[in-house]
């Protein structure tokens, strides 16, 4: 019993991490959107996808609230975003996203991280040419029709439309754009009354790397290394 007791603990802490960690992303992205366009959802798209992207990770109400009123503050962090690109073990290309309030503090750490995982911290522009800057939205299938979906949505920028698992796992649609078309597709899924779980901006790998399972769990440690820094918001890689 003891041994049981002690493994559910450890999952439980971690998937309390996990949530921690989600809640501080999405905090900072909400004081970057109100900082860029003011606290009203109504006007600021932006705020809206990241109080959706907020419903998606269970993160309380009064705590989104509490995330745009400390927006407004005086006292708040201009939170600035910063990429950094490497390579992780094995020749992996990896993509850093940061907010930060201290540049200097988060490149020092994150060149720590690569160093540690046997990676290395590369120059801007060394990595990100192998990936495609894309807006990925998650859908709940239910109710919507795939094909029908592709023909309405071609005209915003649609360029991939597929199915994939959502952050607990469930069965979603997953509708890809490129960058510059994000703003189009996240106002036609308004005027559709089509509300994502999650509306996402992400580095998606022109080409993917196969490692020995060995190999690729050197490769996953660095980036558990790097998502556990409190500046480092997503980690993307090219591996399979």
């Amino acid at each position: 019993m003891g041994r049981i007791f002690e493994v559910r603990k450890s999952t439980m802490f971690a998937r309390w991490d996990r949530m921690a960690k989600q809640f501080s992303r999405i905090g900072k992205e909400i004081a970057i959107a109100v900082k860029a366009g003011g606290p009203d959802p109504g006007t600021n798209p932006a705020l809206r996808r990241c109080m959706q992207n907020a419903k998606s990770v269970n993160m309380p109400k009064d705590r989104v609230e509490a995330a745009i009123k400390r927006a407004q503050g005086k006292e708040m962090e201009n939170f600035e975003e910063i990429l950094y690109e490497g390579y992780g073990p094995h020749g992996v290309a990896v993509l850093v996203e940061t907010a930060t309030d201290n540049h200097v503090r988060t490149v020092a750490n994150v060149k720590s991280h690569f160093n540690k995982g046997n990676g290395t911290l590369g120059n801007s522009g060394s990595v990100a040419f192998q990936f495609k800057k894309m807006g990925v939205f998650k859908l709940k299938p239910e109710g919507l029709n795939a094909e029908e979906l592709e023909l309405e949505f071609i005209d915003y920028g649609l360029e991939e439309l597929g199915e994939g698992t959502g952050d607990n796992g469930e069965d979603v649609l997953v509708l890809r754009t490129g960058f510059t078309d994000f703003g189009n597709m996240q106002k036609a899924l308004e005027e559709k009354h089509i509300i994502p779980i999650s509306a996402e901006v992400e580095w998606i790998p022109s080409t993917t790397v196969e490692l020995p399972e060995e190999q690729a769990q050197e490769v996953f440690k660095l980036v558990d290394r790097l998502e556990q820094d409190e500046d480092v918001q997503k980690v993307f890689h090219n591996l399979q």
